[in-house]
């Protein structure tokens, strides 16, 4: 797994994009923070920017690097994605107008150790073209995506994959809405 991460490393500080599974479906990342590599993501899935992506961190401490209002929810024993309304550190093109992005803490062991390694948040989205079905597992993956990453993660190509996490949302006043 170290060498697998060392690679990711690698084309994330180079500003590339990897394929890789997360704790909740096989994901394109980047860097979370590089304006240019979230930019290659929209134009490989054809998504409109309009549309969010999620950003994962490794644990509370780094989630606080970039939003300073943390719901107990963050750190829950199922993948849950929230969506925070006070986000910094992040690139520009993943912060919505309303100066929110949708983050979560990883579960998985690999993305947990890659992204405290890297020491900034990365995207995880789901390796597919904007309205396409969300693969299950690798073998569902299109050519079209596997072809245009620098890199593809070789853990769990056999593994099925989960549900999408839950989405939740941190209103003003610091409720909770579920989304998803």
């Amino acid at each position: 797994m170290q060498k697998e991460i060392s690679q990711v490393l690698q084309v994330l500080k180079d500003g590339g994009l990897i394929l890789y599974p997360s704790d909740t479906i096989w994901g394109i990342g980047c860097d979370a923070t590089n304006e240019k590599a979230v930019a290659k993501i929209f134009e490989l899935k054809q998504r409109n920017e309009s549309k969010a992506l999620i950003s994962l961190v490794g644990d509370k401490k780094q989630l606080m690097t970039v939003t300073n209002l943390i719901p107990k929810e963050a750190e829950s024993d199922k993948p849950t994605t929230i969506i925070y309304k006070n986000i910094s550190r992040l690139a520009k093109n993943l912060i919505a107008n309303d100066g929110s992005a949708a983050i979560r803490i990883v579960q998985d062991y690999f993305c947990k150790q890659l992204i405290q390694e890297f020491g900034k948040p990365i995207i995880s989205t789901s390796a597919n073209i904007s309205g396409e079905n969300t693969p299950n597992q690798f073998s569902e993956i299109s050519d079209e995506i596997r072809n245009n990453v620098d890199y593809i993660v070789n853990l769990r190509l056999n593994e099925i994959m989960r549900n999408p996490s839950d989405i939740l949302l941190v209103n003003k006043d610091g409720s909770i809405k579920k989304i998803r």
